[in-house]
């Protein structure tokens, strides 16, 4: 049986939400191993002069606990 945890972490990027979420799990996976699952739980972006300026995502993480 296994067993998993779930963390939450914010994250940001100039380019994407794709980008946002992806850079949230290279940086968990540098101290988190066994990383099964990422869930996109939260959109959101900042705008600057009538442009969108930096795309955030709140994701959940889901790894396997040894």
């Amino acid at each position: 049986m296994a067993v998993l945890k779930v963390i939450e972490i914010l994250s940001n990027s100039d380019k994407s939400w794709e980008d946002a979420a992806a850079k949230a799990v290279a940086h968990a996976s540098k101290s988190v191993k066994n990383i099964k699952s990422v869930y996109m739980h939260e959109q959101s972006a900042t705008v600057k002069d009538g442009k969108i300026d930096q795309y955030r995502v709140n994701v959940k993480i889901t790894f396997e606990v040894n």
